[in-house]
């Protein structure tokens, strides 16, 4: 296992930016409830079609990140995630979706979300657009923000949790170890940066936490689209 040493200079500022939004997150009503096990049924299936749907974009935003990767070690890792992303994270979601009898001609049918149709469009945008650093700020939240929710809930979740299966993928020690390089090749990406690209990985790593909470609470609202 790779030794990382925890949030650098970029990474812990932006953290630190985003405390409030990220308590916010831990304490709505969707996580609080998903950790007392009483989150309802359609509200989970709700979040859990939508993440596999964002699963696809981010996937493909983290394959663009290995495309503009400066070095080997950046393509392997940003390639390696992407594949986690979609086959890992994906037989995460299968088990739920043979549980709720989701089939595939169910999940195409299912269109995404305003919320989810925006976090993907934002994430693919900066990765075509954006250089490499701004990249991984914006890829960021997604990673560490499943972290700190996943290891909350579990210290409080019960054995019979109906949702322990995704409780314990995010608070496991193969997420962790990804998250922490995640976080070291962010800090890593901003080294060398100008004061204006540095700037511009602050805004994308507050905009990608905006949206993850505009994703649960979606799932939450069982919102779609107004017209």
């Amino acid at each position: 296992m790779v030794e990382h040493s925890g949030p650098g200079p970029f990474s812990g500022e932006a953290w630190a930016r985003n405390a409030v939004a990220y308590e916010t997150i831990r304490s709505m009503p969707f996580n609080a409830e998903l950790a007392a096990g009483t989150l309802r049924q359609d509200r989970f299936r709700h979040y859990i079609v939508q993440d596999a749907h964002y699963l696809v974009g981010f996937g493909r935003a983290l394959s663009l990140a290995a495309a503009k990767a400066p070095d080997p070690d950046g393509i392997v890792q940003f390639s390696a995630a992407a594949q986690e992303a979609i086959v890992v994270e994906r037989a995460l979601h299968g088990g739920f979706f043979r549980d709720y009898g989701i089939g595939p001609e169910t999940f195409a049918a299912t269109p995404l979300t305003p919320a989810c149709d925006h976090y993907v469009n934002y994430l693919l945008a900066t990765a075509y657009a954006e250089p490499f650093p701004v990249v991984c700020a914006a890829l960021l939240p997604c990673f560490w923000i499943y972290k700190e929710v996943g290891d909350d809930i579990f210290a409080r979740a019960q054995p019979d949790n109906p949702y322990r299966a995704w409780i314990d993928t995010y608070a496991g020690a193969d997420f962790a170890e990804a998250v922490a390089a995640m976080i070291a090749a962010t800090d890593r990406a901003a080294e060398d940066v100008t004061a204006g690209q540095r700037a511009r990985m602050h805004h994308a790593f507050t905009q990608a936490t905006r949206l993850e909470w505009m994703f649960w609470d979606s799932a939450y609202r069982d919102a779609a689209w107004p017209l």
